[in-house]
């Protein structure tokens, strides 16, 4: 999948499905309402319409199935008729699931989604998740041409038109943005250090061959017009960044705080995206063991997610200013390690009393939302991160865990879950009944809870809204993605798409305007009048 170029068109155009395989995917209902004329051009003349309504009749989805149609060339695979009122309308994650398992082989390649328009911005990103980027299998056991897969809606219902440019570009950038967060998360800690994510960097393999590391950061910085802003290694602590510096002092690579903003004229709100970014956890002194340690480099999905959603949110327009805070460090053992009992301060200029350095998340992030507030004026903060392992118990492997201090974001996070694919559900937010599982007699808290057994997710996320203070006046959201990060072995980019749709009122893309819950661009839809809304959706709060 590593050598795939993913391309969104509004007609792939015709082909014999040995010329060009073919994957036709869709609920069966939608499928069912598609005409011969539609799908034919991809089919013929190995597939007559006759073989193909048969095949529709053929299907019983439980939850999803498959026929093929001609060969290993050709095949129709369903979606679930219905789902449940906590997953997607889009079924996003059944169709990364088919589009792995059905889409025939070759160097050329087609599928076609059918399906209503307010599923195809989902839909395109759950087919970004089934093509992750990153491999290191050597020369001689990977095929290095390039394969194209091209990917054509269908829409059906109410507004069933063909999908315009502008439409095409933004599922062209927020499938990049998908899986650059998916191949930063998949890369590993030799490759993929505090200053691979901020730089580039060439080392020196033992063979001596030259390995030339993505710039991250930088790049996308770069590619937008924009120069971060760093603070890195000693100039942390100078700072007063007591929680960044004290998590990644011990590694041979230095924490870094950066910084990358987009301000544009007009904007009436700021935003601050902040992501937790530890190349690797181990867990620090309080050590993870073998069993545990494995698939660390993907704590820094929250950081990775933040940078693809930036970067396509930035290329498609956004109105307001948007920053994306990267809070970068490796937890390593070493000489210089952060000891349980230390005490640090942090940015905020509170004390902690370190319990469990394997706690260290929160640390980061702590430092980086104070920031946002302190430094950059940000109405809204949100911040993302692999925060904690009881996420997954707490709301699965499929749904992040979503805690804040509005009720409406509250709701505008589970809904923009819906309609992204990127799955959320809500925490109990509650800091007068739980904030006290940190206290400490010698420092204003301890960063690890006493009683693992009492809401331990919500914890770690009140842990960095006590920096904030819980009566800050703006809107603060944790969102924890630490299980639904990765599928198996691979990333999966989780947290892209979500961002794009939940600020999406704050976008010039008309497809973000449409999946995005806040603003009152839905509520005024009718309204004849463009300027009339613009003005109403300028502002999230």
């Amino acid at each position: 999948m590593a050598n795939v170029v993913l391309e969104f068109k509004a007609s792939a155009g015709d082909s014999e499905p040995q010329n060009r395989p073919v994957l036709i995917v869709g609920q069966l209902n939608n499928l069912a309402q598609t005409n011969w004329t539609q799908v034919k051009g991809k089919l013929q003349p190995a597939v007559s319409e006759k073989v193909w309504q048969a095949a529709l009749t053929a299907l019983n989805p439980n939850p999803t199935d498959s026929c093929p149609l001609y060969l290993s060339h050709a095949a129709v695979a369903a979606l679930p008729s219905r789902v449940s009122r906590h997953n997607s309308p889009s079924s996003a994650h059944f169709l990364s699931r088919l589009v792995r398992t059905c889409l025939p082989g070759g160097t050329s390649r087609c599928i076609l989604v059918v399906c209503e328009r307010s599923d195809v911005f989902a839909s395109a990103c759950a087919i970004a998740r089934a093509f992750p980027i990153f491999s290191r299998r050597s020369a001689s056991s990977r095929r290095t041409e390039k394969k194209e897969v091209t990917v054509e809606f269908i829409t059906v219902g109410q507004d069933n038109g063909p999908l315009d440019p502008t439409i095409l570009q933004c599922l062209a950038n927020a499938a990049d943005g998908v899986r650059l967060a998916a191949r930063i998360v998949d890369t590993p800690c030799n490759e993929m250090n505090t200053d691979h994510f901020l730089e580039a960097r060439c080392h020196l393999g033992r063979f001596h061959k030259a390995i030339a590391h993505s710039t991250e950061i930088k790049a996308v910085g770069t590619e937008l017009g924009i120069s971060p802003v760093i603070i890195r290694g000693e100039e942390l602590k100078q700072k007063g960044f007591g929680g960044i510096y004290g998590v990644g002092k011990a590694a041979v690579n230095p924490p870094a705080l950066a910084v990358l903003s987009h301000k544009p004229d007009g904007a009436t709100q700021t935003i601050a995206w902040v992501g937790k970014g530890i190349v690797y956890d181990t867990g620090g002194l309080s050590i993870k063991g073998k069993t545990n340690m494995p698939g660390m480099k993907r704590d820094c999905g929250g950081a990775a997610a933040i940078l693809g959603a930036f970067k396509a949110t930035v290329k498609q327009g956004f109105k307001d200013n948007l920053h994306a805070v990267f809070c970068l460090a490796e937890n390593a053992v070493g000489p210089a390690a952060t000891r349980p009992d230390d005490i640090h301060t942090l940015y905020s200029g509170k004390t902690v009393e370190i319990n469990n350095t394997d706690a260290e998340g929160r640390l980061v992030l702590s430092d980086g939302v104070v920031y946002a507030s302190k430094d950059l004026s940000a109405d809204i903060i949100l911040d993302m991160a692999t925060l904690t392992g009881a996420q997954g118990i707490s709301t699965g492997k499929y749904h992040c865990a979503v805690m804040t201090n509005s009720e409406q974001w509250e709701m505008a996070c589970v809904s923009a879950g819906r309609s992204s694919g990127d799955l959320a559900h809500p925490l109990v937010y509650c800091p007068e009944l739980h904030f006290s599982e940190f206290t400490s007699a010698v420092a204003d808290m301890k960063n690890s809870v006493a009683d693992r057994e009492n809401a331990t997710s919500s914890c770690a996320g009140l842990f960095i809204g006590s920096h904030l203070g819980f009566d800050w006046p703006g809107v603060w959201v944790h969102v924890d993605i630490a299980s639904p990060v990765h599928a198996g072995e691979r990333a999966t980019g989780f947290g892209v798409a979500l961002l794009m749709a939940l600020f999406g009122q704050a976008s010039d893309d008309p497809m973000l305007n449409q999946v995005s819950p806040l603003g009152a661009a839905r509520m005024n839809a009718a309204s004849g009048d463009p300027m009339v809304r613009d003005s109403k959706r300028r502002r999230l709060v």
